[in-house]
C-alpha cells in the first residue's frame, strides 16, 4: 500500500491552523468595527467585583509571597518530570533510577538552600 505524501498529511493540520487564525482575527476585526466608541468616566473607572474602589488601588505586598510562588512553580515542574518517570519506572532500568535520584537530590539541595536563607519564615 503506497504511503501518502507528508505534505498531504500536514495539509490537514495546516488548514485547521490557518482557519483558526483567520477565525480569531475575523472575530477581533468584526467586534472592533461593530462596537460603540463611547468612552466616559464610568466605563474607564477601575472597579472590584462591581464595587467602586475606595482608596489607592496600588497595594504593596510582601516579597516572600513571590519567592514561595516561585518555589511552587519549580517543584510543580518537578512533579511533571516525576509522574511520567514513575509510570515507566520498571522498563527504564537502574540507570534511569540513578538519574532521577540525582535530579531529586539537586532539587532538595535547592530546597534546603531556600530554607537556610529563611524564605519560609514569615515576619
Amino acid at each position: 500500500m503506497p504511503q501518502a505524501p507528508i505534505v498531504t498529511d500536514y495539509s490537514f493540520v495546516g488548514s485547521f491552523f490557518i482557519f483558526g487564525i483567520v477565525f480569531v482575527a475575523a472575530a477581533f476585526i468584526i467586534s472592533w468595527m461593530l462596537r460603540p466608541n463611547d468612552p466616559n468616566a464610568v466605563k474607564t473607572a477601575p472597579y472590584e467585583c462591581g464595587e467602586i474602589v475606595k482608596g489607592n488601588s496600588r497595594v504593596q505586598f510582601n516579597v516572600s509571597y513571590y519567592l514561595v510562588a516561585l518555589l511552587f512553580v519549580i517543584f510543580d515542574i518537578e512533579a511533571l518530570f516525576l509522574i511520567p518517570w514513575a509510570v515507566v519506572f520498571r522498563q527504564l532500568g537502574m540507570i534511569s533510577y540513578i538519574e532521577m535520584m540525582a535530579f531529586i537530590f539537586i532539587l532538595l539541595i535547592g530546597l534546603f538552600y531556600a530554607w537556610k536563607k529563611g524564605i519560609f519564615q514569615w515576619q
